[in-house]
């Protein structure tokens, strides 16, 4: 029968207001084991120390003394003084050992366990500071974790090296970083049933975009075997995403994204003594394969939620899966403590102001860039020579490289996902970091100035010399209301998930091209051709790029319909209006495999482009696939808020043919909701804009084309850009008739061209004209809401 004892608390018997008993981490366990297992969340059994065997264990040992003039006047910025001072506390406390009536408590508590999961069972043995976990510090990985401890004297040992690692230098550093005491901060011991991860995976989980601070998702990162690969980031691991508000919908599979990482290690057991953990390559078969179905990342998903309610903020959690059992745990969860604290009212906008030669890719860390002189360490033993203000690279990081992580102007790894640590302490920091580049200690030599960008995407990329860039500051605050909808401009997935916080409704132009042309890179009818693919280096790319899917139109579908849902997510549930492709024939011929299906045009600018693709045979199957991917959007993904639209529309005739083609494959205007648009960027479509409103539930115009048709100005041509404008009366005279026919015609119309983000009188021009919204360019919207006000505020009603 479990029962407390002086030095003991079970996990049944603590509650998330214990910190300062058995500190946050074992505090939080407690939590969750007693308030959300009976909802459905699995939590494997354990007990705490508390921190009055801390204080006993120092006491008993007569080493508290000691351990005050160790820490006694430390200068936290002298790193070699800090390498003298901690293996001196961590001596002492060794040395002590666990007193006796201590240890009876702890073996007696252990025999318990074993009682309930069987003799000499494998645990975990956790460190869990009195201060730690706290939503204003994280404390990542200060102390000590041991896992796969068997038996008493194995435990015994682990427990004293627990208390022994509340004064690892890193530790040292992180309190004297935050201001807590070193002699008032106690640690607990939690001994915790270790999950069979190790035959199957693990993982971290965030309730929050780690990135963005965008609160409607749960991001997932998973490799095979134990977690702490993750956590140290030293594998490249798999990431899931997942959005919240459709989780408890019945029939939906709200997975917004799924990426194969490279997981080329994992840890295992050990194979006996007192190697308890060891790391080994994995198959090919296992770097192929993701590690958790999509049933397993909507449970773990569900978990996420339901403990973000029951704490009431965005937490930061650790899973596993037992490779025994096929189920799965929650092993940690504590407050993230960076996006969440994030100040709402202000944004950071950077940009790169010139190009330089690529170097280096991987995970862009944040949305800053920074610029400076490479350095490479390879060992933590080696950062007492790092230069402060140089940018740092490395294989990976742990809780031993924080003191120059702080000195760093960028930070670079070889290996790690989101959620590793590199990525988590360079949020905290403030500081720009490319993770999981894959060779960046190889390829990078010290003195080698470059710059390191977020500021483009999920991508990071690293780029050879120092490039001017630009950093501003864009206020939120105290932002005017307006009366005119203003919604965004978004090409890529990521920059929807960047820009969410901007006070806009919705998304007027969702550009598919970038997903197929930066992500997809292969021509749709090459995949729906493969077989009679003539190219064979495009075959060969083909075949690397689909290798997890062996239907290769179905890696078509699956990346569109990723990327699409989150542009949509970003927004829901206002509308969000994603326009079909319209690249032109030069530009679908140099995707991978489109030169074969592509014919050369004098003029494709005005060639086959738009809706004529999608009902010819040239493209018909191409279109079919685009189709499937808004259809598993709405339909499985549950994002119905998304709005089709179709450009360069040129006849009534082809309109019908059009929605006929989409009926064919699914989406037929009305049908679940389905809206669709047409562009209006032909002069043919204001002429006859009361016909199109009659097949079409909205008009978006499209500001380029349409001053490139009307004044008969190629809208690339150099020679002639003084007389491409969009504010010449001739274009301003068919928007204002397009205007006024849609208004007259109960159609709902907008504009996402690019005239209203580059003048912001022509915004106002708009809103005289009676124009339902305006789609801007993230960059611009701030400025067009202040010049839209003061023109409403002259205009009232």
């Amino acid at each position: 029968m479990k029962q407390d004892a002086r030095y003991i608390r079970w996990f049944e018997d603590i509650r998330n207001a214990d910190v300062s008993i058995v500190g946050g981490k074992n505090a939080s366990l407690g939590e969750m084991y007693t308030e959300l297992s009976s909802r459905g969340v699995r939590i494997p059994d354990g007990f705490a120390t508390t921190a009055e065997a801390y204080w006993h264990t120092l006491d008993a040992g007569g080493i508290l003394p000691a351990l005050k003039e160790a820490m006694a006047g430390l200068d936290k910025s002298d790193v070699a003084e800090l390498e003298r001072r901690g293996p001196r506390a961590r001596d002492l406390i060794l040395g002590a050992g666990i007193p006796d009536d201590l240890w009876a408590e702890i073996g007696a508590a252990y025999d318990l366990l074993c009682d309930e999961y069987g003799p000499n069972t494998d645990v975990a043995v956790r460190s869990s500071a009195t201060a730690e976990d706290l939503p204003t510090a994280s404390f990542a990985g200060q102390q000590e974790t041991y896992l796969n401890i068997s038996g008493h004297r194995a435990l015994r040992d682990a427990c004293s090296r627990c208390y022994a690692s509340l004064f690892t230098d890193r530790a040292i550093s992180y309190r004297d970083h935050h201001g807590f005491d070193h002699l008032q901060v106690a640690l607990s011991i939690g001994v915790q049933k270790m999950v069979r991860s190790d035959l199957a995976g693990a993982g971290v989980m965030f309730s929050i975009d780690t990135e963005t601070g965008f609160p409607d998702v749960v991001v997932i990162d998973a490799a095979w075997g134990l977690g702490e690969m993750v956590v140290q980031g030293a594998v490249n691991p798999d990431s899931y995403t997942v959005f919240k508000p459709l989780l408890t919908w019945p029939g939906l599979r709200p997975i917004l994204r799924k990426r194969l990482g490279t997981k080329e290690k994992k840890m295992v057991y050990g194979r006996g003594g007192s190697h308890a953990t060891r790391i080994s390559d994995t198959t090919a078969d296992e770097r192929h394969a993701f590690v958790l179905s999509d049933d397993e990342v909507l449970h773990l998903a569900r978990w996420a939620c339901a403990i973000e309610r029951h704490y009431d903020r965005p937490m930061d959690m650790e899973w596993a899966k037992d490779g025994e059992t096929g189920e799965l745990y929650i092993v940690q969860a504590r407050p993230e403590t960076v996006q969440s604290r994030r100040e709402a009212g202000v944004l950071m906008s950077y940009a790169l102001e010139e190009s330089g030669p690529l170097l280096l890719t991987g995970l862009a860390i944040g949305e800053a860039i920074a610029a400076g002189p490479v350095q490479v360490i390879k060992s933590a033993a080696e950062i007492e020579r790092f230069v402060p203000g140089n940018i740092l690279v490395t294989g990976m990081t742990d809780p031993d490289w924080v003191p120059v992580m702080k000195k760093a102007a960028g930070i670079i790894t070889d290996h790690g996902g989101r959620t590793s640590h590199a990525a988590i302490v360079s949020r905290e920091l403030g500081i720009a970091a490319v993770v999981g580049t894959g060779h960046g200690t190889s390829e990078l030599k010290d003195g080698e100035e470059v710059t390191l960008s977020c500021a483009e995407g999920e991508t990071g990329k690293i780029y050879r010399g120092r490039l001017k860039f630009r950093a501003e500051e864009l206020s939120l605050e105290a932002l005017p209301e307006i009366r005119t909808r203003i919604m965004l401009n978004i090409a890529s997935p990521a920059a929807a998930m960047r820009w969410w916080r901007l006070p806009c409704r919705g998304i007027g132009l969702a550009r598919m091209e970038f997903i197929i042309n930066g992500i997809i890179q292969a021509h749709p009818m090459a995949l729906v051709h493969f077989d009679q693919l003539e190219d064979k280096e495009a075959k060969q790319r083909i075949r690397e790029l689909t290798r997890n899917y062996p239907d290769k139109c179905e890696y078509f579908v699956d990346q569109l319909a990723q990327g699409i849902a989150t542009i949509a997510a970003s927004q829901y549930p206002e509308p969000v209006i994603v326009r079909m492709s319209d690249f032109k024939t030069n530009e679908y011929a140099e995707l991978i495999g489109g030169r074969q299906f592509e014919f050369a045009e004098e003029n494709p600018m005005i060639g086959f482009r738009g809706a004529s693709r999608y009902y010819s045979d040239r493209y018909r199957a191409g279109f079919a696939l685009e189709c499937a991917a808004i259809r598993r959007v709405r339909e499985i993904i549950g994002l119905t808020n998304v709005i089709v639209m179709i450009p360069f529309c040129r006849t009534l005739t082809e309109a019908d043919r059009v929605l006929e083609v989409m009926a064919e494959e699914g989406l037929k205007r009305g049908e679940n909701g389905l809206e669709v648009y047409v562009m209006v960027e032909i002069p043919a479509n204001v002429i006859l804009a009361e016909e199109f409103a009659k097949r079409f539930d909205g008009f978006s115009i499209g500001s380029n084309d349409l001053t490139q048709l009307t004044l008969g100005v190629d809208r690339d041509s150099a020679i002639l850009k003084t007389l491409f404008d969009e504010r010449d009366p001739a274009v301003m005279a068919l928007i204002r008739q397009a205007i006024a026919s849609a208004n007259h015609s109960g159609t709902k119309i907008g504009i996402c061209g690019q005239a209203p983000s580059d003048h912001p009188e022509f915004a106002a021009f708009l809103v005289e004209a009676g124009i339902d919204s305006i789609s801007l360019n993230p960059d611009s919207v701030l400025g067009v809401i202040h010049r839209l006000a003061e023109l409403e505020a002259r205009r009232p009603g």
